[in-house]
């Protein structure tokens, strides 16, 4: 979008950090700098703060009907601007445009399926055991809202916490991560042009999270944190609303163990690998970290796996035919490199990939390792990036154990043609979410998010709006 915009976005206007400090925005294909944006400082966060207290109440009063509205028209606005969107999400992340187009459609959803939640808040009532009094219960917003996307589904992960939050009748502050920060100010675009009042979202951007965020969640107006991130990050976070008991929910890290059992229909197990692995170059929280197979099969598994990994074009996301795009910065690579090459040392297999490329962008080749030793750094550390690690199972039991084995627990994939295995092993594993026969289970008709260190909460489905409402009990005697 060539009117992108490039300044904080508070009270409904666009404003320049009040220090005049700008942060560059880095397009990871090739190096480049493709645009500066407002760096924000804690004089914008208050000034954002502001704006967003002063809005709460006429906002929290607002119809159910009106929020619903404005919701469906930002949702259309953003499916009739796909390719424009796509083309914006793809240079400052790297992408390819079919799967930044398929985010896009993605993140537009979360704004239709609130929109539709927005009619449906409800209460109750009844009758108290005693007989003579009356029990009114109603729900109402929690009121102004912290909420930190990460860079990885820029836009999708704002409309995720964006769309329940005006469902509910919440005003919030926005805070992207520094990397992706444009596709955020193009969503405040389109969300002004659906006619959001002013004040009700505001985007900060910044590369100082901690000057904007720690006084904003001690500073006792911010009532609900909603975070996407590290589970280091959340835990840090989690310390600061404790001041103020913030209401927190966080969709932290992952470590998700994919399962081929001997039973396996091995067509259906390679087919969810290469979406549960490869889904935005391994940098997703879902992906696809330890791959169990069970011994009779893995030799086979791993060489289709290699095979399908091995045709993946790897270039710029903007050119025609490109499967996987760069690594979000060279950070994020030089990580990857350094997994691949403890497993290596511990005596992993390259079956494909494993080799940095030369050339500018920080690329990364879709890598499939096996006789993968359980002691190898990437086995309890989240990979993020197209790195398949086989390690080999005999027994059932041993597979679940091995698979629990971490202190995260966001998503398991089961591959097993057997439905009493399927049923056993899902309901053993600890994790929120399960992919049985399948390696995709986002959807923004169902409940995301975690257990143990994996996070707090759910976001989507008709329970992702509970996050942004309170119960209010109202005692009423009947004489």
């Amino acid at each position: 979008m060539t009117d992108t915009p490039t300044q904080l976005f508070i009270g409904g206007s666009w404003v320049a950090a009040a220090d005049g400090a700008t942060m560059p925005v880095d397009d990871p294909a090739t190096g480049e700098i493709i645009a500066h944006v407002a760096d924000a400082g804690a004089k914008d966060a208050r000034l954002a703060e502001d704006a967003a207290a002063e809005a709460q109440e006429e906002w929290a009063r607002t119809a159910p009907r009106v929020r619903s509205e404005i919701l469906r028209r930002a949702y259309e606005i953003i499916i009739e601007r796909t390719d424009e969107l796509a083309h914006l999400m793809t240079s400052e992340m790297g992408k390819p445009l079919a799967e930044a187009r398929g985010e896009v459609a993605y993140a537009a959803e979360f704004f239709r399926w609130f929109s539709e939640e927005a009619v449906r808040i409800d209460g109750g009532g009844g009758v108290l055991p005693d007989g003579r009094n009356r029990m009114l219960l109603s729900r109402r917003p929690v009121g102004p809202c912290l909420l930190i996307t990460p860079w990885n589904f820029p836009l999708a992960m704002g409309t995720r916490k964006i769309g329940p939050a005006i469902a509910a009748g919440c005003t919030m502050i926005l805070k992207p991560a520094p990397q992706t920060p444009l596709s955020s100010l193009a969503l405040a675009a389109i969300l002004k042009e659906a006619g959001l009042p002013d004040g009700v979202l505001n985007v900060v951007t910044t590369s100082r999270a901690g000057e904007v965020c720690e006084p904003l969640l001690r500073g006792g107006r911010i009532r609900k944190l909603s975070f996407t991130g590290s589970t280091q990050v959340g835990r840090l976070l989690l310390a600061q609303c404790a001041d103020k008991v913030v209401r927190s929910s966080m969709e932290l890290g992952g470590n998700a163990p994919f399962i081929v059992f001997e039973d396996a229909d091995l067509g259906k197990a390679v087919d969810g690998a290469m979406l549960a692995k490869m889904r935005n170059m391994g940098e997703a929280c879902t992906a696809a970290n330890r791959f169990f197979v069970h011994r009779s099969v893995a030799e086979e598994f791993g060489r289709q796996l290699a095979e399908r990994m091995g045709g993946l074009v790897v270039g710029p996301g903007t050119r025609d035919g490109v499967d996987v795009g760069p690594l979000i910065d060279a950070t994020g690579r030089a990580k990857v490199e350094e997994l691949v090459a403890d497993a290596v040392e511990r005596g992993a297999r390259v079956l494909v990939g494993g080799r940095t490329p030369a050339g500018p962008g920080c690329f990364y080749p879709p890598t499939v390792l096996t006789d993968v030793d359980p002691g190898s750094r990437l086995m309890d550390t989240e990979i993020f990036g197209p790195v398949a690690a086989i390690l080999t199972f005999d027994d059932e039991n041993e597979v679940v154990s091995r698979a629990n084995d971490t202190p995260w627990g966001l998503v398991g994939y089961v591959f097993t043609e057997g439905l009493d295995r399927a049923l056993r092993v899902s309901e053993r594993l600890e994790v929120g979410m399960v992919g049985l026969n399948t390696g995709l289970v986002s959807n923004p008709a169902a409940p995301f998010g975690g257990v143990k260190q994996s996070g707090l909460g759910r976001e989507g489905g008709r329970v992702g709006i509970d996050e942004f409402l309170e119960y209010q009990y109202l005692a009423v005697p009947v004489r």
